[in-house]
């Protein structure tokens, strides 16, 4: 019964410790924008409202477009926010 206990506590934990968390010190619109996130990819939602989730969740998934060699990838563009700053990434759809 103890190991079943156990179990369920250590699944928990590691549950949220895997959630991610807003950020220590609100992410600026400047910093959004050092990321050139918005340059590098056409992302149709605007740098406000994504600013606004990231602040909240402290990740934030958002569709969007990048070029490679003149055509056009749909992606999806992952930023987290760390506290070594932001990480951005990108998955093909």
């Amino acid at each position: 019964m103890r190991s079943v206990v156990r179990s369920i506590v250590l699944l928990s934990v590691l549950a949220c410790v895997g959630c991610s968390l807003p950020p220590a010190e609100p992410i600026t619109i400047d910093e959004l924008m050092g990321t050139k996130v918005f340059r590098i990819y056409k992302i149709e939602d605007s740098p406000e409202d994504v600013l606004r989730v990231l602040n909240r969740d402290g990740e934030v998934i958002v569709k969007g477009e990048r070029t490679v060699r003149g055509k056009k990838l749909p992606v999806y563009v992952k930023i987290l926010a760390t506290s070594d700053g932001m990480e951005v990434t990108d998955y093909e759809r």
